[in-house]
């Protein structure tokens, strides 16, 4: 197969994966009951017990096209295991930083660590880390196969 097929297979790749619309896993803290950790707060997140639902459906609380996951931590010596934590887990319209694939963070005025992901493929905002998405993978690899071929 030439450079130039190679390119051509990774491009449909990338525009068929962009048409299609996005699966995220959709979840909060605040909504476990006492002593249930069901989206992943202090332990890791259990795929096999949540469903991805898509985001353009009626399902989704939130529609859009890409994948959102938050974290946020108290500082140490608020509760009895040094700090709490809340996670929530949905789809997001935009991300607010416009690119995804990455995660900014910050601390409140009151001490509380808040840390944003946003990603863009389907069932991304089950991990504990926000991976690189396909696409970028795919567009870094595009250049590469481009510079081989010039």
């Amino acid at each position: 197969m030439g450079h130039t097929a190679t390119l051509f297979i990774l491009s449909l790749m990338v525009l068929f994966e962009i048409g299609l619309a996005v699966r995220c896993y959709q979840c909060g803290s605040s909504e476990d009951g006492p002593n249930e950790d069901n989206c992943g707060a202090y332990r890791k997140f259990d795929r096999e017990s949540h469903i991805a639902v898509d985001c353009s459906s009626e399902e989704s609380h939130m529609p859009g096209s890409f994948c959102m996951k938050v974290t946020m931590q108290s500082p140490r010596g608020f509760i009895w295991d040094g700090r709490w934590r809340q996670v929530i887990r949905r789809c997001a319209s935009i991300a607010e930083n416009g690119v995804t694939g990455v995660c900014n963070w910050g601390v409140y005025e009151n001490g509380i660590y808040w840390e944003e992901c946003y990603c863009s493929e389907d069932e991304c905002n089950s991990a504990s880390i926000v991976s690189l998405s396909k696409a970028i993978l795919v567009t870094v690899l595009s250049i590469y196969v481009m510079r081989l071929i010039l």
